[in-house]
């Protein structure tokens, strides 16, 4: 095993930052690192350099008891196996594209349907299957992983060489931020992401319907039968989509209602209210689970966020304690450029060419109430 520690002064602390590195298995032959960040609170984050997933997520509720909160597996094979993209990087296209295709430059370019008649997530083996290439980076701020990538021209039909690279840092703040850059030598549609399964009670605690949600999105892009944007942005207002005060996830979950049929629950593109022009760090959406008292705090530089409440998860994965993951045991917030974006040129467009430099942050904030 080999072992890195790195320590950030701090005299307040009652631990010091750490990182440490050991093996995680092999996955087609190719080794797998585990790291493990701890910053001067104790919280205790452990990623993997297999699609840069984070498979644990330790932090205190109100009484300082620490848990894990994010759903996974404790070893690589596992998420090769069965993994529904728990704790994983999303790219080259972080969630849908319609019909698996889309045009640039008057040039169509077809994709892996992989969702019904969909492309989902980049496609069969995207950036979550990917092994990734990672350097420690430490600071005054906390302790980090930053992996990078480099997506070949075609892969997974999509166009130019893609540069990639992600920065995990955990911040002696408490955050867990992530720092998306990417180039590109050819044309193509880039829209990264991250999809931790939360639950806030603790993994295998059961459903998260009791969290109470605060979205800061007075809209949203309803989907048609394959959950596809219709192209529409539509009011949140009287509708089981309004988050704009905190409610709990499970209030109106199965209400009678077309958008929550089709998605069989939440898993639909909120328009985040952000103000003309501007492109920095803003909340997105704030999460509170009653009982252990644990809050997260989502700010991101997107213009959108795909709330997923978990629901196509089926009892067919068995977690980190041996607890069967079922339906509704944790939900995603998925900060993002909208779905099918490169399909509908009134969205926020996806598209980066060469000279550009993709950049994007995303920022989870944990604390007690």
């Amino acid at each position: 095993m080999e072992i890195t520690k790195s320590t950030v002064p701090d005299t307040n602390a009652h631990c010091s930052a750490m990182i440490k590195k050991e093996p995680f298995g092999t996955v087609d032959g190719k080794s797998v690192d585990l790291y493990t960040l701890t910053n001067n609170n104790g919280i205790e984050m452990k990623v993997t350099t297999y699609g840069c997933i984070v498979t644990s997520l330790k932090v205190p509720d109100k009484t300082g008891t620490f848990i894990d909160i994010v759903l996974g597996y404790n070893d690589v094979q596992s998420y090769v196996l069965n993994n529904p993209y728990f704790g994983a990087a999303i790219g080259r296209y972080g969630n849908r594209i319609g019909n698996a295709k889309f045009a640039l430059d008057g040039k169509e370019y077809r994709l892996a349907a992989n969702n019904g008649p969909n492309n989902l997530h980049g496609g069969v083996k995207s950036f979550d299957k990917q092994i990734w290439n990672a350097k420690e980076i430490t600071g005054k701020t906390g302790s980090g992983i930053e992996f990078s990538y480099v997506s070949k021209d075609g892969e997974e039909g999509f166009p130019g060489t893609l540069t990639a690279k992600i920065t995990y840092t955990l911040t002696n703040d408490n955050e867990f931020k992530i720092d998306y850059i990417a180039t590109t030598d050819k044309t193509t549609v880039c829209n990264l992401t991250h999809h931790s399964y939360f639950n806030l009670a603790g993994e295998g605690s059961g459903d998260i319907l009791n969290h109470e949600m605060m979205i800061k999105a007075s809209r949203f892009t309803p989907v048609d039968s394959t959950q596809i944007p219709t192209g529409e942005i539509l009011p949140v207002v009287n509708t089981p989509f309004d988050f704009l005060k905190p409610t709990a996830i499970g209030a109106r979950i199965n209400t009678e209602n077309e958008q929550l049929k089709t998605g069989m629950g939440y898993d639909h593109n909120w328009v985040l209210d952000r103000p003309d022009g501007s492109t920095g760090l803003l909340l997105a959406a704030t999460v509170f689970e009653p009982k252990s008292g644990r809050c997260i705090d989502v700010l991101t530089t997107e213009p959108g966020m795909q709330m997923y409440s978990g629901n196509s998860l089926d009892g067919s994965a068995t977690g980190k304690n041996g607890t069967i993951y079922k339906c509704r045991h944790g939900f995603c917030l998925e900060s993002q450029h909208y779905p099918d974006s490169p399909n509908k040129p009134h969205f926020p467009s996806t598209e980066l060419k060469p000279g550009q430099v993709y950049k994007s942050s995303t920022v989870y904030k944990f604390y007690c109430k």
